[in-house]
């Protein structure tokens, strides 16, 4: 049985999309016979999984200390998982000393580099650039880690795109892996809320997010005023875990304007909206809220930031907006016209039955693991970049971890 190790920043929550996501590749695994194991440096939150009842083994770890080397000799994993290039920064050395047979895989979940660089030019009102990308040293950081990585997954299409085009990776050193989803059946499909049962809008978001929180200032400001007008008896309902006082304080019955709060029943709080709001106006990735809205067949209306790598065929489940009123004006023709709600909703279930399929990507990904551990050597020697970056003279992470460490003392 092959071991695997799991390193998160946090504990994996359900209602964030890098939760969803740990959880897809946790169930990939143990569907093929892993021993799994998650470790992390944070404190569980009241949110956070409950890795045990899912057979995982949970680990409490510590930065900048030794003992993650006695840890890592004692459970001798056969893969590790980084859960974003952070995690690799901070324990991929140790990894490499400690067990340097040991498969590193780079979960970067979205491309962190791409979305704080959005953040930042959305900032500043200046249009994003590939240029303005390249250059930030974030995104200097995250190519390093991929390169020290044998693999890194990549979730989004566009992500794959910019990574071999602009950057030059080799692929094989990146494997695209978007959503792992079972398919819907014609029966569940059936039993979902209708049309004529379903009622108004739905907005959902971690708080701790930037892009939802920006989302929801759009929609409180300059879109719902727009729809609310055309359908004065509909309402809002923003619902997410961490969300701060700036968005709390929007509760607005009178306007139609509900602040929720976390849900404990994704699916019943999907199943009786109608439409799901997604205005995102920067991040990166795939959006766990738009596939929510596919799996749930409530669908969506978001920007060409949402949308972007969501479905080879450009298309999820719903409409594309860019401006206020183009959005407001497609969240109305989409809550009133059954037809189109009908097309966008089965649009949604054949990109997840499609493209998120689990049994066609959890043997991709199984396979591609087993093709590389077979052949480590010769793949780490055609890496000349990765193996440059693992030179003491490159590893300036490890040293000022060290130096920690030793100041810590």
């Amino acid at each position: 049985m092959q071991k695997i190790l799991f390193i998160g920043v946090n504990w994996p929550e359900p209602t964030t999309a890098a939760g969803s996501r740990i959880k897809q590749l946790i169930r990939v695994f143990k569907a093929n016979n892993y021993q799994i194991t998650f470790a992390s440096t944070a404190t569980p939150s009241e949110f956070s999984f409950d890795l045990e009842k899912l057979g995982i083994f949970k680990a409490s770890i510590k930065l900048n200390d030794a003992s993650f080397d006695l840890f890592i000799k004692e459970l001798q994993p056969n893969i590790v998982v980084f859960d974003r290039f952070l995690t690799e920064e901070q324990f991929g050395w140790r990894i490499a000393e400690n067990v340097p047979n040991a498969l590193r895989i780079l979960d970067t979940e979205d491309l962190h580099s791409l979305r704080t660089v959005r953040l930042q030019l959305f900032k500043k009102n200046i249009p994003f650039s590939i240029d303005q990308w390249l250059q930030n040293d974030i995104t200097k950081r995250e190519i390093a880690s991929i390169y020290r990585c044998d693999i890194s997954l990549i979730i989004s299409s566009r992500e794959m795109q910019l990574l071999q085009e602009h950057v030059k990776l080799d692929l094989s050193l990146l494997l695209h892996l978007p959503f792992i989803e079972n398919s819907i059946s014609e029966i569940e499909i059936q039993e979902l809320s209708t049309f004529e049962t379903r009622k108004d809008f739905i907005c959902i978001g971690n708080g701790k997010h930037a892009p939802n929180v920006d989302a929801v200032l759009w929609l409180k400001k300059m879109i719902w005023p727009l729809i609310r007008k055309q359908l004065p008896i509909v309402n809002l309902h923003i619902y997410g875990s961490y969300l701060p006082q700036q968005i709390m304080q929007m509760h607005k019955p009178n306007e139609g304007f509900y602040v929720e709060g976390f849900t404990e029943n994704l699916k019943e709080t999907f199943t009786t909206t109608r439409i799901n709001l997604a205005p995102l106006r920067f991040g990166a990735g795939l959006k766990g809220k738009l596939l929510d809205g596919m799996r749930f067949g409530t669908p969506s209306i978001t920007t060409s930031i949402g949308a972007e790598g969501m479905s080879k065929e450009n298309f999820f489940d719903g409409y594309v907006a860019e401006n206020e009123t183009d959005f407001a004006n497609k969240a109305i023709q989409l809550y009133t016209d059954k037809v189109a709600f009908k097309k966008a909703q089965l649009g949604g279930f054949k990109v997840i039955n499609t493209e998120y399929n689990v049994s066609v990507l959890g043997e991709k990904l199984v396979n591609y693991i087993n093709k590389t551990q077979k052949n480590l050597q010769n793949h780490r020697n055609a890496n000349f970049t990765g193996s440059l970056l693992m030179h003491q003279s490159m590893q300036s992470t490890k040293y000022m971890s060290r130096w920690i460490e030793a100041k810590n003392k």
